[in-house]
């Protein structure tokens, strides 16, 4: 059999009657349950998935611990043009500077840690979505995104939401309306970051490229921001955001079979034994 050309894959179009955006939404939240019911079906691979996350964040946790400890040090080297200041000013200007980095350091990953962990556990990742592929049985992944590639589109996603966080503070500046309105375009703007995130393995592996990658997941948009709303709330927990990633991954499998148009199947395990 010839493989298909990346290019020449197809997008599957939208068909019959558009479902209600709500009932899509809310079936987002219960794709990233369906994620988290392989844990019963496959614990040692999910098992293994907790340890990119928690890497990652333990990383996080240690220059957070660093910088605090030390704080003034850091400030000083970064403003040295405040040497000549009286102490008051210079230690307070120093202590706003540090208490900024600190903020802006769990701000940064805040919307970077999915791309981040996703590039450090893509090992541990894989076998997830392929556990999946291979438990719903109807498909074979064949296509295989070159390392230049898949680590392009973690860094051009990393950048968009970076860039999405200084949108996000800047529209927290507004007066009255900002703080509310930052953390609600916050939660749907950066779930849909993550669903596409979550998502790029298993569509890449149906030789679809980015631009394919995201006109297919605009034919499922409530249904995609569903499911990245659903994973950042699960962020927002203390410590969630390790105990989801493995969850988040099978989940974002299925959803990509889901935009892919693959129907829809109980996994094989599951499956009554017909004749």
């Amino acid at each position: 059999m010839s493989s298909r050309s990346p290019s020449a894959s197809p997008v599957p179009a939208p068909s019959g009657r558009p479902p209600r955006a709500g009932a899509e939404f809310a079936l987002g939240f219960a794709t990233l349950a369906r994620g988290f019911a392989l844990w019963r079906r496959a614990p040692r691979v999910m098992w293994l998935g907790l340890i990119p996350a928690a890497l990652v964040f333990a990383v996080l946790l240690a220059l957070l611990v660093f910088l605090a400890a030390n704080l003034m040090a850091v400030a000083a080297f970064l403003t040295p043009f405040a040497d000549g200041w009286s102490e008051s000013p210079r230690t307070l200007f120093r202590i706003l500077l540090g208490l900024a980095m600190i903020i802006g350091l769990v701000l940064l990953f805040a919307f970077t840690f999915t791309g981040l962990t996703l590039f450090v556990g893509d090992w541990f990742y894989e076998k997830i979505w392929r556990a999946v592929e291979q438990e719903y049985g109807e498909f074979v992944p064949s296509h295989e995104p070159g390392f230049w590639r898949s680590n392009l589109d973690a860094v051009s996603l990393s950048v968009r939401a970076i860039l999405t966080g200084i949108l996000l503070a800047v529209i927290g500046l507004i007066p009255v309306v900002g703080t509310i309105a930052s953390v609600v375009l916050g939660l749907f703007l950066s779930g849909r970051l993550v669903a596409i995130e979550l998502t790029t393995r298993p569509l890449e592996a149906r030789g679809l490229t980015r631009v394919q990658r995201r006109d297919l997941l605009r034919t499922r948009s409530p249904r995609v921001l569903g499911f990245g709303v659903a994973v950042h709330l699960c962020f927002l927990v203390p410590l969630g955001a390790i105990v989801v990633m493995p969850a988040a991954v099978a989940g974002a499998t299925i959803l990509a079979k889901h935009a892919m148009g693959e129907r829809e199947i109980r996994p094989i395990q599951s499956r009554p034994n017909s004749d």
